[in-house]
């Protein structure tokens, strides 16, 4: 179990979570990046405001990595479809020649 103090956009406290220290640490690294490149892209100044930006910019960060995976399990499903397909067919010629 892991533990982080977090300082930041002026609040601070303690959290536990199931994950390591380090990883805790790695996230909070990332959040971190993410407000002060808003604070340095925008007029905001409150708080607040910045942290739901941070907000929205992980969760559309998060939508589009879904989205492409998502897109990379259809075409991998789509690509086995077609290579059983072209099995099953080949098994059917091969039985019909054995038949026949």
């Amino acid at each position: 179990m892991g533990r982080l103090q977090i300082d930041i956009l002026g609040t601070s406290f303690a959290v536990q979570a199931s994950e390591d220290d380090v990883y805790l640490k790695k996230l909070l690294s990332y959040y971190t990046q993410i407000t002060e490149s808003i604070k340095k892209s925008n007029s905001l100044k409150d708080s607040l405001q910045i942290s739901i930006m941070a907000g929205i910019t992980l969760v559309d960060e998060l939508y589009k990595e879904k989205q492409k995976n998502l897109s990379y399990s259809k075409a991998l499903n789509n690509s086995n479809d077609a290579e059983a397909e072209r099995l099953t067919a080949e098994m059917i010629k091969k039985l019909e020649k054995v038949l026949s």
